[in-house]
């Protein structure tokens, strides 16, 4: 099943639900996308508020969705015309194969203004309110702030590659929206990365593990310690040095 199949497949199963719209954001949008490496990042607009009863049936759909190859990496977040104001709102959202909860946050709303993707009805600018400048910035600092910098110090989780990729990816892109106000992809974020002085051999390490075709084995062990002690004494400073500037 391709990317176009599987989307294809998802709108036809929402259908009885009479969407407003469906959008994507992420690297689809963005012009990052990977088929089989990258998630399909999407939300939904239904057109009333979603009870227990759609929220049933919300989980079906996914559920026979997911035996499809490409169906674990679609997340979607669904919103209705009176919830999309307010960011800091909790959704339901379908991600990595459950339900949960969780906000539409000021960056994936900028990203629908300046380069979301319409997949089906209304496109974002008729819905969805602005993000002021002010508003991105405060949540880009409180994101490096509250919940990257704790992490650090989280030994445990630098030994996996989603963590190491994600700091410092979204590192370096929270540096460019606070420095220059634009979004900027994974891949341009990556390309950021030496210029801010990450360590080299895993910032070389992350373009291999995503970008190269095929993506390489796995690695070793003492490779996966060294890593992320790199990541961890370089990202520390680092955020408290970003805040530090523009919190």
């Amino acid at each position: 099943m391709t990317t176009a199949s599987l989307l294809t497949g998802f709108l036809d199963a929402l259908k009885p639900l009479r969407p407003r719209a469906v959008w994507a954001h992420g690297s689809l949008a963005g012009g990052d996308y990977q088929e089989g490496r990258s998630d399909l990042d999407l939300i939904a607009v239904l057109p009333a508020p979603v009870d227990l009863g759609t929220a049933r049936r919300l989980v079906v759909l996914h559920r026979r969705l997911r035996k499809e190859p490409l169906a674990a990496k679609l997340h979607c977040s669904y919103l209705t015309p009176a919830t999309l104001g307010d960011p800091d709102r909790s959704h339901l959202t379908w991600a990595h194969g459950r339900v949960t909860r969780r906000p539409v946050t000021p960056v994936t709303r900028r990203e629908l203004h300046d380069f979301g993707r319409v997949l089906h009805g209304e496109p974002p600018a008729g819905l969805l309110p602005p993000v002021p400048d002010g508003q991105l910035a405060g949540f880009v600092v409180r994101d490096q702030r509250s919940f990257w910098r704790p992490a650090v110090g989280k030994a445990r989780l630098w030994r996996q590659d989603v963590w190491v990729d994600l700091g410092l990816l979204t590192f370096a892109r929270a540096t460019v929206t606070l420095r220059d106000g634009r979004l900027i992809s994974k891949r341009e974020a990556l390309a950021e990365l030496p210029a801010l002085g990450a360590p080299a051999e895993v910032v070389e390490d992350i373009a291999r593990r995503r970008y190269d075709a095929p993506a390489p084995a796995p690695v070793t062990a003492d490779w996966l310690a060294r890593r992320a002690g790199l990541t961890r004494a370089y990202l520390g400073p680092a955020i408290d040095a970003l805040v530090t500037t523009y919190g």
